[in-house]
């Protein structure tokens, strides 16, 4: 198995980047068929592609700036993806 297959299939963190990158509209067909291999075999991503789809969806019409999170927020609310995301 190449170098180049192996850094997909096992990597989490680029695959939930894929998928955000697909919700925005910005992904290349070289980054699609990367995506599909991984969450061909991952089904933590899989949901992940799902409630993110959803929370977009949610969202959808809502500008920036009706949104606010202070910073102690955001900094914990990091740690704890990083912790997750590291994980696996």
């Amino acid at each position: 198995m190449t170098n180049a297959l192996k850094n997909i299939i096992y990597n989490c963190r680029q695959a939930t980047f894929l998928i955000e990158k697909r919700i925005a509209g910005k992904i290349t067909a070289a980054e699609t068929l990367q995506l599909h291999v991984h969450l061909a075999g991952c089904s933590v991503c899989k949901i992940y592609q799902q409630q993110s789809i959803l929370i977009n969806r949610v969202f959808v019409g809502f500008e920036n700036s009706d949104f606010k999170l202070d910073e102690a927020f955001k900094k914990t609310l990091n740690e704890k993806i990083e912790k997750e995301i590291n994980k696996n």
